[in-house]
C-alpha cells in the first residue's frame, strides 16, 4: 500500500479519550513527517485538537457527515477510525476515501474499512493509548510503544493567552493546585468528603486550591463549598475549555478521578494526580493519565462486589486522603524550594 499524503483521525467521542489519541498523530509524524493530519471529533473537543502540535486541522464531525471535507485544500487519502461508529464508517465508504482502517472487531468495518486490525479493547492488558497506536499496523507502524515513550508525544502546546481576569488568581509564591472532584458521570469518583479532608489537611500558607468544574456540576459541588469555601477559590463553570487549559498550564498540579481535565494536565506536562477504582476496564493500567509528571492512587485489592456501579464505589472512596496530600506536600516542597 502506498503511504497516503493525509489521513483522517476520528475520534469523536469525550475529552479525555480524545488527549489518549493525540500521540497517534505524533507517531504519524514521526513516521510521515510531510503526512497532513486531519483530526476529526466534535465541537466540545476541538480546543484539544487544535492545541496539539502534530495536527494540521481539525475536522468537525457534524461536517463530514452532510458533505465532503478537505484536509488542508485536498481531498482525504485516508481515514484511521480509532472510534468506532458505524454512521462514519459507511459515510467514509460512500466520500470513497481510498484507505478506510477499522477494528476487526465491528462487523460494519468489514463492510466500510479495506484495511482490517485485529483489536480488542475491554479485556485487553494494554493502556488506552497503546490500543490506539496499534491501528497503524496498515501503515507500517507496528512497533509496540512503552508509556514511558509515549508520556511526551501528546504535545497539547498551542495554547491561547489567559485572559488577566484568571492570570491574576495564581499565587506564584504557593504550589497553585486544583481540584476537579466531579466527572459528569463519566467514571467512578472519590467524592466530596475526601476532597474535603484532603483540602482540610493542606496548609494553606503554602498552597493556592481551585474547585473547577462545569456550571452544570457546580450545585453538585455546594456542600465542597460550604465545608471549605473560606480556603478555596470556585472556579466552576467560569472559563470555557480553551481559557481553562490555559489555566491549568499556568498552575502546578491537578487531582481528579479519571476526568478530560486530568489527561489534559498530563498532556501539560503539569503534576497529575489521578484517583481510580481497581477493576476492569475503568482501573488506571487502561486509563491513567499519560505525561512526564503523573501518579495514579488506587488500591491494590480485587474490586468485584461494586463491579457493577459507577458512582458510589467504595474501593475509589477508601484511597486515603493522607496519600494524596504526602505526595502534594513532596511536590510542593519541590518548588517552594527553588522560589
Amino acid at each position: 500500500m502506498n503511504i497516503p499524503s493525509n489521513i483522517i483521525i476520528s475520534r469523536t467521542d469525550s475529552l479525555g479519550d480524545v488527549v489518549l489519541t493525540l500521540p497517534v498523530a505524533a507517531v504519524l509524524k514521526k513516521y510521515f513527517p510531510v503526512m497532513k493530519i486531519g483530526f476529526m471529533g466534535n465541537a466540545y473537543t476541538q480546543p484539544v485538537i487544535e492545541a496539539c502540535k502534530n495536527v494540521d486541522e481539525f475536522i468537525d464531525v457534524n461536517n463530514f457527515m452532510h458533505e465532503p471535507v478537505t484536509i488542508c485544500g485536498e481531498r482525504p487519502d485516508a481515514i484511521l477510525h480509532v472510534f468506532p461508529a458505524a454512521k462514519i464508517a459507511l459515510k467514509a465508504k460512500q466520500y470513497k476515501i481510498p484507505v478506510r482502517i477499522g477494528t476487526a472487531n465491528r462487523w460494519y468495518h468489514f463492510i466500510t474499512c479495506n484495511q482490517l486490525v485485529k483489536l480488542s479493547r475491554k479485556n485487553s492488558p494494554y493502556h488506552e493509548v497503546q490500543l490506539n497506536l496499534k491501528l497503524l499496523q496498515p501503515l507500517g507502524i507496528d512497533k509496540d510503544y512503552s508509556l514511558k515513550e509515549i508520556k511526551n508525544l501528546t504535545r497539547i502546546e498551542k495554547l491561547a493567552p489567559l485572559p488577566a481576569l484568571f492570570l491574576n488568581l495564581i499565587q506564584a509564591n504557593k504550589y497553585n493546585l486544583i481540584l476537579h472532584p466531579k466527572t459528569q458521570g463519566s467514571a467512578r469518583e472519590w467524592g466530596l468528603n475526601n476532597f474535603i479532608a484532603l483540602i482540610r489537611s493542606l496548609d494553606p500558607e503554602q498552597y493556592c486550591i481551585f474547585i473547577s468544574g462545569t456550571k452544570k456540576e457546580r450545585p453538585l459541588i455546594e456542600p465542597l463549598l460550604h465545608e471549605v469555601g473560606d480556603r478555596i477559590t470556585d472556579i466552576t463553570g467560569m472559563m470555557n475549555l480553551q481559557e481553562f487549559m490555559s489555566f491549568i498550564s499556568c498552575c502546578d498540579g491537578l487531582v481528579a478521578n479519571s476526568t478530560g481535565p486530568l489527561h489534559i494536565a498530563a498532556a501539560l506536562g503539569k503534576d497529575a494526580l489521578g484517583i481510580y477504582a481497581p477493576v476492569r476496564p475503568v482501573h488506571p493500567g487502561r486509563w491513567a493519565p499519560v505525561g512526564p509528571k503523573t501518579q495514579v492512587f488506587v488500591l491494590n485489592k480485587p474490586c468485584t462486589d461494586c463491579k457493577s456501579k459507577n458512582q458510589n464505589c467504595h474501593c475509589i472512596i477508601e484511597v486515603k486522603p493522607v496519600w494524596v496530600k504526602e505526595r502534594l506536600d513532596k511536590l510542593a516542597m519541590l518548588k517552594l524550594s527553588h522560589l
